[in-house]
């Protein structure tokens, strides 16, 4: 049996509907983890759906709670055939953003798997219950071809990741044992284009911060104090204003990296950035002048805005508000780090004459730090040349992801190279109505990971040269 016969097994599962089926039974399943009502559902998923299917497979499965109240449980299944074989560590989260039934297109509904033509609707078709059920099934159809995996097998799915992996880092931490591997190979996020197999080792860092100014307990009327009371809501644009300018460049140069490293230049010099048909025109003014796209949004940091509230927006009176407050993030790279944001803000501010304003990190959101592999590691070259073989392109070999996955938890706390393998495309509607996956994608995505657990399994040179040190 070969390599050829698990693709070929694998894309049949996909053109019979036998793998859909499937997808369609797990996305059924409503695990809203910002929604307390569906709580119950995080463990159904689990106990109910994941852990029968991945006993199937001669794992042995555990059901873990989450060490914070705040969090979902966990499963960790566990297929362990020979110590002396690499590990793999796969990672995945069951849980998805609210359904928001309403707002979807006529004829759709979110917990109902829809095909129309090559768009395959569905809450976490995209993010991540139909990436990380491509992942399971390739592992199941090598299993099925060649008798085994010929490597040792960890799944780790968890259930609150859309509400920042609370509990995650000290899961790690606790379940050091149990999840320790050579390697992290997982799934989640976009293709740098839906036509292009991506790779991406690592992701950018996010910090969320309230910005706020109070002047005074209430409003006054703008009749009467109007051009006598300070407005907090002129004072803190302004003040944002000196941080960030019409033109989205970063004023606030502290917390942005000294330099790009010539390595990530050389691996982003070969990447393009698009969003598809669907997706959002790129604005060529916007950002850090002399940057590339790809520069910009996977080697640089950025200061975004994301809500601003001042006075009463949705039944505006004729008073003057007494405070405004802003709910800001900053995506940052390995190159700067977290801590130094908040005193470099405040620096900057009593710099350019404001004071009053707070700052601080939002309250109820888990940061997830930045981390970063160059494609030139072994692991990756590795990786690359299966995707490859399976393919026929070269993939593009992101050092990081623009956006953030709690992959610090892999990376940081466990201690292993981490390799991502992304299923979906940028413009999949992930965290809105209409959420979709490409049937292409979906397709190519299974051959592509049972051309690499596969190979995975003929004792991959990485592992070899890690074992002889």
């Amino acid at each position: 049996m070969t390599r050829t016969a698990v693709i070929e097994k694998l894309q049949s599962s996909f053109d019979d509907g036998s793998f859909l089926a499937t997808l369609a039974r797990r996305v059924a399943i409503k695990t809203e983890s910002q929604i307390a009502a569906s709580r119950p559902h995080l463990a159904t998923y689990l106990e109910g759906e994941m852990a029968p299917a991945l006993a199937a497979m001669g794992y042995e499965v555990r059901v873990l709670p989450n060490p914070e109240p705040d969090g979902g449980p966990f499963l960790v299944a566990r297929r362990i055939e020979d110590p002396a074989l690499p590990t793999v560590l796969t990672y995945g989260h069951g849980d998805v953003v609210r359904g928001l039934e309403p707002e979807w297109r006529k004829g759709l509904d979110p917990w109902t798997l829809t095909r129309e033509g090559e768009r395959i609707y569905g809450r976490g078709v995209a993010d991540n219950k139909g990436q990380h059920s491509i992942n399971i099934a390739a592992l199941s159809a090598v299993i099925a071809v060649r008798g085994r995996l010929g490597f040792n097998s960890i799944v780790l799915l968890e259930m609150s990741e859309e509400i920042g992996s609370p509990g995650i880092h000290a899961f790690c931490e606790q379940q050091r044992a149990l999840l320790k591997a050579d390697i992290l190979v997982s799934s989640d996020g976009p293709r740098l284009s839906a036509g292009r197999p991506t790779l991406f080792m690592g992701s950018r860092g996010a910090m969320n911060l309230d910005f706020s100014l109070t002047l005074r307990e209430g409003g006054h009327h703008s009749g009467n104090w109007g051009g006598l009371l300070a407005n907090p809501g002129v004072i803190l644009a302004r003040a944002l204003g000196t941080i960030v300018d019409e033109h989205g460049k970063v004023l606030c140069r502290d917390i942005l990296p000294d330099r790009i490293p010539n390595s990530v230049r050389a691996a982003l010099a070969d990447v393009e950035v698009d969003g598809g048909e669907d997706g959002p025109a790129i604005d060529p003014d916007w950002g850090e002048p002399g940057l590339t796209p790809a520069e910009r949004v996977f080697a640089w940091n950025t200061f975004e805005i994301l809500a601003y509230r001042t006075g009463n927006p949705d039944n505006p009176v004729n008073a003057i508000p007494p405070r405004a407050t802003a709910h800001c993030q900053i995506r940052y790279t390995v190159d700067k780090h977290p801590r130094t944001f908040i005193p470099a803000l405040q620096k900057h501010l009593q710099k350019h004459g404001f004071k009053g304003i707070e700052v601080r990190e939002a309250r109820g959101r888990t940061s997830w730090g930045a981390t970063r592999m160059l494609p030139d590691e072994p692991w990756v070259q590795w990786a690359a040349k299966s995707l490859q073989a399976t393919t026929g392109q070269k993939p593009a070999l992101l050092p990081n992801l623009g956006g953030s996955l709690p992959n610090d938890a892999f990376a940081d706390v466990l201690g292993m190279p981490t390799v991502w393998v992304p299923h979906s495309y940028a413009s999949c509607s992930q965290h809105a109505p209409n959420e979709h996956g490409l049937a292409p994608v979906m397709r190519e995505g299974l051959a592509i990971m049972g051309g690499l657990f596969w190979d995975m399994g003929e004792r991959p040179e990485p592992f070899l040269k890690a074992r002889a040190v």
